[in-house]
């Protein structure tokens, strides 16, 4: 199930708070394992050592006073740090790997929830990234109402779950607007129905990765 030529798929799972991507990510590489995929799980910020050191200070509520220009910075810091160390090597190994936020994520909350201008977080993917982009992006979309009150429930509130709804409102538009600007690598999932309704919604993008694989096969 791996891609032709060697090269695994990138998939990524975007969405505001509450959006349920860990229960999601959990079905989603279950589902890939049991039908013979070498998937390779992981997040932003965080997936190496280092970076789950910056996620640490991302996080932590002590640090009001971080500027959005360093948290930009710390962002993109442990995403190359990532990249390098984790997504590419496992790429090049054939393996798919599945990764809960990554640089859209950056355009919604640093872009559209702090204002920081695109143009500038686009500098700083093309030196990063070196134009590597994710095949497919699953965004899970739902009213921020529902999901900060899904959030709250999980208890104590990180930096970024700390904020005001209207920042959640400028994160959400934010990810719609990228999906609309990138609609072949976007799958817009309904994140606010019922647990069984999502997963059925992956079935039907998860089978479609298997029937494109199959068809070079049956031609």
């Amino acid at each position: 199930m791996n891609q032709p030529g060697g090269r695994g798929r990138f998939i990524t799972l975007e969405g505001g708070e509450g959006a349920g991507k860990t229960t999601s990510m959990n079905y989603l590489c279950e589902r890939l394992h049991d039908a013979g995929v070498r998937v390779l799980r992981t997040r932003e910020p965080g997936g190496t050592p280092l970076g789950e050191k910056m996620r640490e200070l991302l996080l932590d509520t002590q640090h009001t006073a971080l500027h959005a220009d360093t948290e930009l910075l710390l962002m993109f810091a442990a995403r190359a740090q990532h990249l390098h160390e984790v997504i590419l090597p496992a790429l090049a190994r054939g393996d798919w790997v599945v990764c809960d936020r990554f640089t859209d994520a950056t355009y919604a909350y640093q872009g559209g929830g702090r204002g920081i201008d695109s143009g500038r977080i686009a500098l700083l993917e093309d030196w990063v990234q070196q134009g590597l982009q994710p095949d497919t992006t699953l965004l899970f979309d739902l009213p921020v109402a529902q999901g900060l009150a899904r959030a709250g429930r999980r208890g104590e509130l990180d930096r970024f779950e700390q904020e005001q709804q209207a920042f959640f409102e400028q994160v959400r538009e934010a990810y719609l607007a990228r999906a609309r600007q990138y609609p072949q690598r976007f799958r817009i999932i309904d994140a606010g129905q019922e647990m069984q309704a999502v997963q059925r919604q992956l079935d039907r993008v998860i089978d479609s990765w298997f029937d494109a694989a199959a068809d070079p096969v049956e031609a």
